[in-house]
């Protein structure tokens, strides 16, 4: 019988179990129990990633409230440039209301002057509109809180209730925007 040495038999075994690797789930761990699982904590890189993720998200969101934020200072340059003009508009508005004045005068006082006045009249009304000024219709319509001021009610029976009628001051619109309402005169039948 061949007797080994027992003490490199040992060494060997020491050696071994420097290098191998720890037992896996359920596994002996070599005194014959099974080692006990632990809780393992994200690595290193599981990590990063949750951080690059949370990055890029936080990109994106920033990005999309960028080009919000410029669609809206463009939406903003764009009414500006639209509206810029509603200030030296309503300035002349006056000019309009006299010239409306003056020509609702009937009288004899001379045919040449009056179809001068009207002349400039027609003239700063078309520059206007060009400008994108509109009157605001008022006379036989129904009236509407957004675009007309009732400065008097009047009973009569002649027109159905709440019709429109009489026209005190023309109202105007910029484009879309109402740069003044129309006063006018409501009627107040009993009968509606």
């Amino acid at each position: 019988m061949v007797k080994g040495n027992s003490n490199s038999e040992k060494s060997n075994r020491a050696l071994d179990l420097e290098h191998e690797l720890p037992p896996g789930e359920g596994q002996d761990d070599g005194d014959g129990t099974a080692s006990a699982q632990q809780p393992a904590e994200p690595s290193e890189t599981q990590r990063l990633v949750a951080e690059r993720n949370a990055l890029i998200d936080r990109l994106a969101r920033l990005q999309a409230e960028f080009e919000n934020a410029r669609k809206r200072a463009m939406r903003e340059q764009q009414d500006f440039r639209e509206y810029a003009v509603a200030d030296a508009v309503k300035s002349l508005l006056p000019v309009l209301d006299s010239f409306q004045r003056a020509l609702s005068i009937s009288g004899q006082q001379g045919s040449e002057f009056r179809s001068g006045v009207e002349l400039i009249y027609k003239q700063l009304e078309d520059a206007l509109s060009k400008l994108g000024l509109q009157a605001i219709p008022a006379v036989g319509l129904t009236f509407d809180p957004q675009m007309h001021e009732a400065v008097q009610m009047a009973d009569t029976l002649e027109v159905p209730d709440h019709q429109i009628m009489e026209e005190l001051q023309r109202g105007y619109k910029l484009k879309d925007r109402l740069i003044r309402p129309a006063m006018v005169k409501v009627a107040k039948n009993p009968r509606h």
